[in-house]
């Protein structure tokens, strides 16, 4: 009878928070419907699933009360659906430039900080209210900030309650979690409970990939080769295989990868499958990209192969900054990719972006230290500090994403001694800087797309990468305020500042070399000519 009552009362104070999340995912799939979404896009946008809060591009406070909404650049055709007013706990919702069309739901202009900019809707200057709201990133409503207080007492009853069932299960699981790495003998092709990820038999994967044919190869890495296999149920998948398993290093990036991944789920990261064990094999198995790396697609490409496009690059440009955000910003611990480049951003069969190699990545426990000591990454995209302390955070990684914007503007390899031919920097980001400067920007754009590009949007993207690539790493924009400039807000702001500091370092430098030029005007040439005159 005690037992019965336990799970009514568990049942009835945990009965708001379950009808609220119905309700909330009720008034977001009402909202994909009226945004006329195509493809695969929200496909995760199910209608049978209670809660939203799992869902691509939505984010929720620990009420499960739907807080964030981010579905900028998307391509939606469609309307603004008024059952988004229902999220009554929504401080942030972000729609601009897509190409919706029609009335904007008065109760949408409450929401703390919205952005409508770029689509064809009631809003801007003809309109009572502007497009994006002024309120800063960092601030929220007040009813949203009492809403959420509100939310939190009503419902720390029923968590004091549940939390208990769930650390008790919590704990079982990891009682799970350590057999995860043992090989037994028998077992190799077992289900385990670690992130539903599958344990893959040696032979099944000799097998798959052909016993590890060369050509199947599809890349090479700081830790082994990855080759294409194909499973008996003709499923495609890529195997990571590590070469250097018997080093600690090696052993150590397995089980990080494995750990990382299985924790780091996300639209623009790329899923782990499964891996293998044995006494002398570390294999990781993923799904196998149709489009292989952006890389391939803007610089090894065959003939008559399709080449990324100046939509797709955007694509890859907000995808992988939203891949990046969600490993700083929402990954407790922070996950620090530490080898960002345009080799490491695959492409699904969509051509959309999923950001990969996680064996570089690092977990960083942000209540003992923001900083790793390892230095490792790919010359030319390694971020000065990193290379010269062998110091890591976040922005290192956004040192390396302004580069991968620059590759895919220019195509361009991060280091090329062939520009030394023609007396240009070797390094990508100095070569480009120069050319900016002289206001050359179409002189830097990738000959392949043929001049089928935006002006306004190179030029935003460049900018964006200058940001990102700054010496100082105080000085670099977090991954989420990248995302936000790529969505239109706060880049004239940031630029302008750049552009004032970059024009005083240019004159310190330029002042600096009149002061040791052996010139005429020299102070030093003065010298030995007056001496030469025997004065």
């Amino acid at each position: 009878m005690r037992k019965l009552g336990f799970a009514l009362l568990v049942l009835v104070v945990s009965l708001p928070c379950f009808l609220a999340s119905d309700r909330q995912g009720d008034a977001l799939y009402d909202m994909k419907q009226k945004l006329n979404v195509t493809g695969g896009q929200l496909s995760d946008w199910n209608q049978n699933q209670v809660n939203p809060c799992t869902w691509n591009s939505v984010i929720c406070d620990n009420n499960n009360n739907v807080v964030q909404v981010t579905l900028a650049a998307r391509g939606f055709t469609g309307v603004l659906s008024p059952r988004i007013g229902e999220l009554q706990y929504l401080s942030v919702l972000r729609l601009a430039y897509n190409n919706l069309s029609g009335q904007i739901p008065g109760s949408l202009f409450q929401v703390a900080r919205y952005n409508f900019s770029g689509n064809h809707l009631n809003c801007g200057p003809n309109f009572p209210h502007s497009c994006a709201s002024s309120v800063s990133y960092q601030s929220g409503s007040h009813s949203s900030k009492i809403g959420l207080i509100l939310g939190t007492v009503g419902g720390v009853i029923g968590l004091l309650i549940v939390g208990v069932l769930f650390l008790i299960c919590n704990a079982r699981r990891k009682s799970h979690l350590r057999e995860v790495f043992v090989d037994v003998a028998g077992e190799d092709d077992r289900r385990i409970a670690f992130g539903q990820l599958k344990r893959f038999a040696w032979r099944e994967l000799q097998i798959a990939t052909d016993n590890f044919n060369e050509r199947n190869v599809l890349g090479q890495g700081g830790f082994g080769k990855v080759y294409k296999g194909v499973l008996p149920d003709a499923t495609k998948i890529a195997v990571k295989r590590l070469t250097d398993y018997e080093s600690p290093g090696g052993e150590a990036a397995f089980l990080r990868e494995v750990e990382l991944i299985s924790v780091a789920v996300h639209r623009n990261l790329l899923r782990l499958i499964g891996f293998c064990t044995t006494q002398t094999e570390r294999l990781l198995v993923y799904p196998f990209m149709q489009n292989l790396s952006v890389a391939y697609r803007l610089r090894e490409f065959k003939p008559g192969e399709p080449i990324l496009d100046w939509p797709a690059r955007k694509r890859v440009a907000i995808g992988t900054a939203r891949g990046l955000e969600y490993l700083h910003e929402h990954c407790n611990p922070k996950i620090i990719h530490r080898d960002v480049k345009a080799a490491n951003v695959l492409l699904d069969e969509d051509f959309e972006p999923v950001v990969g190699d996680f064996g570089l990545a690092k977990l960083v426990d942000v209540q003992k230290t923001s900083v790793t000591t390892q230095v490792r990454g790919t010359m030319g995209h390694i971020a000065p500090e990193y290379l010269s302390t062998g110091k890591s955070s976040e922005r290192t990684d956004v040192f390396g994403y302004g580069i991968m914007l620059l590759e895919l503007v220019t195509g361009q390899r991060a280091i090329d001694f062939s520009r030394l031919e023609e007396e240009e920097e070797v390094l990508l980001l100095d070569h480009v800087k120069k050319l900016q400067r002289e206001g050359q920007l179409d002189s830097i754009v990738d000959g392949n797309l043929n001049e089928n590009y935006d002006d306004e949007e190179l030029e935003m993207i460049i900018q964006i990468a200058l940001l990102c690539t700054q010496a100082s790493p105080e000085d670099r924009p977090s991954m989420s305020e990248v995302v936000r400039m790529l969505e239109g807000e706060g880049l004239a702001e940031r630029w302008e500042e750049w552009q004032q500091v970059e024009v005083t370092r240019r004159q310190e430098y330029e002042r600096m070399q009149r002061r040791f030029d052996w010139g005429e005007d020299s102070v030093y040439n003065q010298e030995a000519i007056e001496l030469s005159a025997g004065r």
